[in-house]
């Protein structure tokens, strides 16, 4: 019988999430750390710089940490395996530095959490299938529900960062379709190229 071992099957991942809990814990014991992870609205010192990216490992609650992590450490494996680490770590830069760059634009509050990361791997996830020329109607499903509902709670002010999902899910939509556009092109290139060929008479 197969020795049965644990493995650190998604670094990216596992490593965010300790990221996470760690940074929670520090703003706990030491509240004043919390601006260093969060998106300010204006860039007006170091910590706002460091917040550009360390917003995604702010939390204001365990509750909000556990909400966003149990989907990520879910579905983030999962991509993890099929885009490549790197091209799981370079979504997650991509998505926090966008939604600071938004919060920046034309937010008022400072961001903090996950959650824009978590709508990132949905949107990503959702996708899994595309191919060219066809878009799977689980994504119009998914994107109806998850940004059509935060487009519709936007309009209510209940100290969610509705701003972040939705960024967060654009960007994951735009990297699944350059994603599917990529498997196609290897796709092609890999088909063999047959030649027309006279009989011979």
């Amino acid at each position: 019988m197969a020795k049965l071992r644990i493995t650190y099957n998604a670094p990216v991942v596992l490593t965010f999430t300790i990221a996470a809990v760690a940074a929670f814990v520090l703003t706990q014991l030491a509240p004043s750390m919390q601006p260093w992870f969060a998106a300010a609205p204006k860039l007006v010192d170091t910590q706002a710089y460091v917040g550009l990216v360390g917003h995604i490992l702010g939390h204001a609650s365990w509750e909000h940490l556990l909400g966003n992590f149990m989907l990520i450490l879910l579905i983030g494996p999962i991509l993890e395996e099929r885009h490549g680490s790197l091209g799981l770590l370079v979504m997650i830069v991509v998505t926090a530095l966008a939604t600071s760059l938004v919060n920046l634009a034309i937010g008022s509050h400072y961001v903090m959490g996950a959650s824009g990361i978590v709508f990132m791997m949905i949107l990503l996830a959702s996708m899994a299938n595309v191919r060219g020329g066809e878009i799977p109607l689980t994504f119009i499903a998914v994107a109806i529900i998850y940004m059509g509902g935060e487009i519709v709670k936007s309009f209510h002010a209940d100290g969610i960062s509705h701003m972040a999902h939705l960024v967060g899910g654009a960007v994951g939509a735009a990297f699944g379709f350059l994603a599917a556009g990529a498997r196609r092109g290897k796709k092609l290139r890999a088909e063999p190229v047959v030649k027309n060929t006279k009989l011979p008479a």
